[in-house]
């Protein structure tokens, strides 16, 4: 594949990390009735009548301080109000209060990796995994094992299969867990077990732009350009300004040599000129074409922000020849072997414009650096 596969993941824009988990539970349950005052709370936050729900709790607290119940409504008051710093407070002393509150600690976890403070999240889903859920039933303690599975997912892709595993064994499987289970598969290694969930998600919702790009990336990596052709053409279909699925097919038209790419590639870089994935794809496509002055203003950008990028330097110099200027190409080269002395690529660029300058001595130096990489053509 190209070395501008990079784009087929560049536009992914997840949902929230913990989007699905982000509403604080219902106010937790207590073994002694709740007072007047604080039912009276819970009705105004079954309106979400916030502001009032958090007036009444303030004055029953002031003379109630320890009411482990008040203090959790008060953190989702907060919360909801998007008040993170006051609803930590207020979930912290409601564990303080009754430590063996699962919602809590839930809740407490999940506004701290809302807030990316996700080793201070780890500990509080740990425990809610740990206690009993009480009226609120086996669900909640699933929702804490989908949150560390979203915790886990990017530096330990194994344990977050685990707490998946943990989380269906306590709720039934939902598209957002087959999707989950299929990237964590996708990211072990396992393209056959994503492929499956991939495939089992888009035969529930045939519409499902995350399950069409996963799919999309699992046959673009295994070299299936028709099939994944006709599959993001029908997901463009039904999602035609998606960008994600665009630079994925004009990475299949663009390794299928269709002229069809460019176009794409020039609509993509004009709705993100900074993108700089899109432009590097955009700059070897129209090399490609012909357009080696075009492509070259791009390579010219993007060295301007990173003057000792190896595979950009390597495309301009390889434009600087096609344009029979060696000199120019000659200093590129010199600049990309110095960036990544261990490059191939960089040696032959720089042997070839040498020899177009009747330089042999460097032509030999360079020859023979290029041997220790790769075996002489």
């Amino acid at each position: 594949m190209r070395r501008f596969a990079s784009l087929l993941v560049f536009f992914a824009v997840p949902a929230a990390l913990f989007a699905q988990q982000s509403a604080a539970p219902q106010p937790a349950a207590t073994a002694e009735a709740p007072a007047q005052p604080v039912l009276d709370a819970e009705a105004l936050i079954a309106q979400s009548n916030w502001q009032a729900a958090e007036s009444k709790l303030n004055v029953w607290l002031t003379t109630h301080p320890t009411d482990a119940r008040a203090l959790f409504d008060a953190g989702y008051a907060a919360d909801a109000q998007n008040q993170l710093d006051n609803a930590a407070a207020f979930y912290r002393r409601a564990i303080a209060a009754d430590p063996s509150s699962l919602e809590a600690h839930l809740s407490l976890g999940l506004l701290l990796a809302r807030q990316g403070k996700l080793d201070e999240a780890r500990p509080e889903l740990e425990k809610s995994t740990t206690l009993d859920p009480g009226a609120a039933g086996p669900a909640l303690k699933a929702r804490a094992w989908r949150a560390l599975a979203q915790i886990d997912r990017a530096q330990d892709p194994a344990q977050a299969s685990t707490d998946l595993m943990e989380a269906l064994k306590l709720s039934p499987e939902t598209p957002d867990d087959t999707l989950l289970a299929a990237e964590l598969a996708e990211s072990t290694g396992d393209l056959d077990g994503a492929e499956k969930a991939y495939r089992r998600l888009l035969a529930q919702n045939p519409k499902s732009v995350d399950a069409n790009e996963g799919l999309a990336h699992i046959l673009i990596a295994r070299n299936q350009y028709p099939e994944a052709e006709t599959l993001l053409r029908t997901a463009l279909a039904q999602s035609p300004d998606n960008p994600t699925l665009t630079a994925q097919l004009a990475t299949v038209l663009a390794d299928e040599d269709k002229g069809e790419a460019l176009p794409l590639l020039e609509k993509l870089h004009t709705d993100h000129p900074q993108n700089t994935a899109i432009t590097s794809m955009l700059a070897e496509v129209r090399a490609e074409a012909g357009d080696l002055a075009g492509s070259d203003q791009l390579y010219t950008t993007l060295l301007a922000a990173s003057p000792r990028d190896p595979s950009l330097l390597i495309a301009h110099g390889q434009n600087q020849i096609r344009m029979m200027r060696f000199a120019e190409a000659y200093q590129v080269f010199e600049q990309a072997t110095q960036a990544a002395p261990a490059n191939a690529d960089a040696w032959s660029g720089l042997a070839f414009a040498a020899s177009k300058m009747n330089r042999p001595s460097v032509v030999i130096q360079a020859l023979t650096e290029r041997a220790k990489y790769e075996p002489d053509n």
